[in-house]
């Protein structure tokens, strides 16, 4: 988001003085020739921000304090970028400054200093980038859910503008920003492209004219305007160019139209449009090595003369450049740009007669070029000469994630970064010093000293792609899992192979990991198989082995854990599926080709399990720690497999989807500790113990396209998460106290809990909590007593389920005995005594953490209708009324058919009729008497849910009816 600023008059004062003393000087300090002067006093109010952007200078963006974040986590450093986005050069010379798109993030890298400042403002994957032409204002857009566009200020890395819900349907493709750095214009991303052009200064979120464009010129993804006239541009499409004039009056356009036929030659794809530095022509870079000159009929008028029509532009002629096609097409001074597939640069004259080439082996196909501000001295030489005479450096990207840099006085490539070209979904961090190992799919590892944020080691993989990555207990071994299944183990420090690499899993290799004593190694893949590798002695030297594998789960693999036998220290190995099995290996009796199994335990009954870690031993119990799909966390003995206690996780949009304990700095407190966890798009940190509160938690967008895998620095101070198909690794400072902060803020005891009430703790559901509460003690004595009441602040554990119940939360049997056994061996550990009453505000902490994190689903019940039920005349989904009544008799928690009655006579307020009634001869008994006349032949799920259950079906909310379910709300006891 942006932050309005407001200068205040005093600098305003200064700034006007200045600009009237000085009027042969360059530019302003305090407001650039090219930047828009109406931003100054209409768009900003904040002062302290507008005294940012207005004393800022190039470079001072560095001068931040890193320190200084108050975050849990705050992003230090990204690894990897966007390679389909060109990069920006932003500066030259002693600081060479480049600006790139990593996710949702601007990156704007000082190389050679080796330090990085990060614009963060958007929450989903930014789609389009563009920079003004002396470099100051940066304009940047994306697609997804609540797209924005962000104009900032690169000197001082403030957002300065913020356009919300500017193409709500898919966001945007295409940006461009005028040279004049007052206007912007954009291009929807819609099946219907939007074409926009905003005046970026206004305060105002409409544009100043639009269009729509037929879906017959293509998908325009690339537009540009007319260095010498704002009130024009250009867009291309693969297959059409189109051309845009505009005033107050509206958007006009024009696609002249264009075939092979036309100049009888092989046109190809457009890649890239420019206008020619004469104004009154145009080009097209095609993928036939082409260009296509368009030609202006009558010359362009300035802005404040009428506008002529867009419709006189034709195509002249296409001249053949090279065989290769061109995929840059840019105009810098007087010369004509072009960069190809093959990684070469060539500099033509307005004839379009070719000056020179630049070329290297090592270049790959060009994204993007962007020249330095900085004019060189022209060297003097012909066309012809050996010697360069480029009067500006420049900066390569490429479409395989490379970047180079070609200075004037020199025809040199100097690589400056190499980063991933397929996802990037393995990391791991060392366990004794500073290194990250990052792998991709591309069959990249890089290993990165992560304080210096320097590049270390790599080696490339050619059969196949890494797919996840572990560093061995004492930091000597580095495993890799591969796409193809093969596992290598390798040397940690010079990544080369120790031994043969392993082809043992018929699936890409998902999870891996070593025991504590590295004596083993275990791997699951994608076939819901787990393999074990174990480390022999062999000709007096250490190698490793295939031990065993086995097919354990039918569903996917969520996680493997190594563990220590309390007894006897020996490694133990868990796995836990998406089929809700635990499974425990044995590996001292597992022999080659053989692993055995010793127990397997049911975790959850509905919930999905997505991942499990071993929890810090803070009582005399050993737990480890689940979360699943219904934002639950789960304690579970680690001995027995007894669920211990259910917990309310984090809500942030997404189940947690991997968790870890943080290792303690030596600075923390030896009591505290603390849990790092991904969920679909973010990262986070929970406070322990995990007790539902959720001020202890807090959560930062990390990748939008969702996470991969985390990694966790030996000692605590850094997260690292990998970004998949992103292409990108962050680096996320730690800062515990801020996460303490926030926790104390949120209140103490009971404070966070009753916020999470309906109405607080004044509000009437509280009210009626505590009624139903204390009705339950006058019940227990009995009603109709004359003796004195013993009044207090307990009810015995058995009333559990009645109160529960009557506050709206219907617990399944299994979840019953759960609640019970959690409140009955709570203090049992420690005293070995059983509890057999709880308090009230027990009670609330038991109810919050065990009711549904997100209400009923509608689509929950919708989707059960689909898997049990049939499609009717209507085409709609039911169940047969008599299979309805043999379901709840006979799966799940299987009910007996007096129960059925009594559920049904309670729900539907009926009485069923007695045996021998006069109406009937024969009448049926039981639930069948009650659910002929009351309970139609087929039930379909709205029925269920509004007639026969009595809940009420809450209408959709039109803005959030796309990402959360439709829910059946229930508040109190009425519903």
């Amino acid at each position: 988001m942006s932050r309005d600023v407001q200068p205040d008059e005093a600098v305003l004062a200064a700034a006007r003085e200045k600009k009237r003393t000085s009027e042969k000087n360059e530019e302003s300090p305090f407001c650039p020739r090219s930047s828009p002067l109406g931003y100054r006093e209409k768009h900003t109010r904040h002062k302290g921000s507008a005294s940012m952007v207005w004393a800022a200078r190039p470079g001072m963006l560095f001068r931040k304090n890193r320190d200084s974040s108050f975050h849990p986590l705050d992003l230090s450093w990204v690894f990897g970028y966007n390679s389909s986005l060109a990069v920006h050069s932003l500066m030259d010379g002693e600081h060479r400054v480049l600006l790139y798109v990593s996710s949702h993030t601007v990156v704007i890298h000082d190389i050679l200093q080796n330090r990085q400042s990060h614009l963060q403002g958007h929450t989903n994957v930014i789609s389009c980038v563009c920079v003004s032409e002396d470099k100051r204002w940066v304009a940047t857009a994306d697609q997804g859910p609540d797209p924005m566009i962000i104009v900032w200020d690169s000197y001082s890395g403030v957002p300065v503008r913020t356009i919300f819900q500017s193409h709500p349907e898919d966001g945007l493709c295409a940006i461009a920003i005028s040279h004049d750095a007052k206007y912007l214009v954009t291009i929807s991303a819609a099946a219907v492209q939007k074409v926009c052009v905003w005046r970026w200064t206004w305060l105002t979120g409409e544009p100043m004219c639009s269009t729509e464009l037929d879906p017959e010129f293509g998908y325009q993804d690339y537009v540009i305007f007319n260095p010498q006239n704002p009130h024009e541009f250009i867009s291309n499409s693969k297959s059409q160019v189109i051309f845009y004039l505009w005033d107050d009056s509206g958007l006009q356009y024009g696609a002249p139209f264009l075939i092979n036929q036309t100049f009888k030659c092989v046109v190809g794809q457009f890649s890239q449009s420019v206008f020619h530095f004469n104004n009154t022509q145009a080009l097209t870079g095609t993928s036939a090595g082409k260009l296509v000159v368009w030609d202006m009929h009558e010359p362009r008028t300035l802005p404040e003369e009428r506008l002529p029509k867009p419709h006189g532009v034709t195509a002249t002629r296409v001249v053949t450049m090279q065989e290769e096609s061109l995929t840059v097409l840019q105009v810098s001074d007087s010369y004509i740009v072009t960069g190809d597939v093959n990684g070469q640069v060539k500099f033509y004259d307005g004839q379009l007669r070719l000056l020179t080439i630049y070329s290297h082996d090592k270049v790959g196909p060009i994204q993007s070029i962007s020249f330095s501000t900085i004019l060189r001295d022209v060297p003097g030489a012909l066309p012809s000469s050996r010697q360069p005479f480029l009067t500006r450096n420049f900066i390569l990207s490429t479409s395989d994630a490379t970047m180079f840099h070609v200075a004037t006085d020199s025809t040199n490539f100097g690589r400056i970064m190499t980063e991933a070209k397929k996802a990037v979904n393995a990391i791991a961090c060392h366990p004794q010093e500073p290194l990250v190992a990052v792998g991709s799919h591309c069959g990249l590892l890089k290993v990165w000293d992560y304080k210096q944020t320097q590049y270390l080691v790599s080696r490339i993989f050619t059969e196949a792609g890494i797919q996840c990555l572990s560093y061995d207990a004492e930091g000597h071994l580095l495993a890799a899992g591969f796409t193809d299944g093969s596992v290598y183990i390798l040397d940690a420090i010079s990544l080369q192979s120790i031994c043969e690499g392993f082809q043992c899993s018929q699936g890409p290799v998902t999870h891996i990991g070593f025991s504590h004593d590295s004596q083993y190694l275990a791997t699951a893949d994608e076939t819901y198989s787990v393999t074990v590798y174990k480390r022999v002695l062999q000709n007096k030297s250490r190698c490793w082995e295939h031990l065993a594998g086995l097919v354990s789960h039918y569903k996917p693999i969520r996680g493997i854990l190594f563990g220590v036998h309390p007894d006897s220290h020996e490694p133990r190995l868990l796995s836990l599926g998406e089929d809700r099995q635990l499974v425990e290996y044995d590996l001292n009796s597992s022999i080659k080709d053989h692993l055995v199994v010793t127990h397997r335990d049911r975790l959850e009954q509905a919930a999905v399990p997505l991942c499990f870690t071993w929890y810090p031993q803070l009582s005399t119990e050993s737990f480890f720690l689940t979360a699943n799909n219904c934002y639950k966390m789960k304690l579970y003995n680690s001995i027995t497999k007894v669920c211990r206690k259910t917990l309310l996780g984090p809500t942030y949009g997404s189940p947690l989807e991997k968790i870890q304990i943080l290792p303690r700095t030596s600075s923390a407190d030896p009591r505290q500790h603390y849990l790092v966890y991904i969920t679909k798009d973010k990262v986070g940190l929970q406070m322990l113990p995990v007790d539902g509160n959720p001020h202890k938690s807090s959560a930062f967008i990390c990748h939008p396209d969702g996470a991969a895998d985390f990694a966790v620095s030996h000692d605590g101070r850094y997260v690292f998460t990998a970004g998949g198909r992103e292409r990108t690794v962050m680096k996320w400072k730690v800062n515990l106290h801020a996460l303490d902060a926030a926790a104390f803020l949120g209140g103490e005891e009971l404070i966070p809990f009753y916020n999470l009430l309906d109405g607080g703790r004044e509000g009437k559901f509280f009210r009626d909590m505590e009624d139903y509460f204390y009705y339950v003690q006058l019940c227990s004595q009995g009603i109709k007593t004359l003796e004195t009441r013993q009044v207090s602040t307990h009810i015995p554990l058995e009333e559990i389920p009645s109160v529960m119940r009557a506050i709206g939360f219907y617990p399944s049997e299994e979840e019953i005995e759960e609640m019970i056994n959690e409140v009955k061996f709570s203090k049992y550990a420690d005293t070995g005594e059983e509890v057999t009453k709880i308090n009230l505000d027990d009670f609330i902490k038991l109810y919050i953490n065990h009711r549904p994190a997100l209400g009923l689903s509608m689509k929950t019940i919708q989707r059960a209708f689909e898997v049990l039920g049939y499609d009717n005349k209507e085409g709609d989904k039911v169940i047969d009324r008599g299979d309805f009544l043999s379901l709840l008799q006979c799966r799940g928690e299987q009910m007996t058919e007096d129960e059925l009655t009594e559920c049904l006579i309670t729900l539907l307020g009926k009485r069923p009729r007695k045996e021998g009634s006069e109406l009937d001869t024969h009448p049926p008994t039981g639930a069948a008497a009650l659910t002929e006349e009351d309970i139609p032949a087929e039930i379909t799920a709205e029925i269920f849910v509004a007639d026969i259950l009595g809940l009420p079906i809450a209408e959709p909310e039109k803005k959030e009816q796309k990402e959360k379910e439709e829910s059946l709300t229930y508040k109190g006891p009425e519903s």
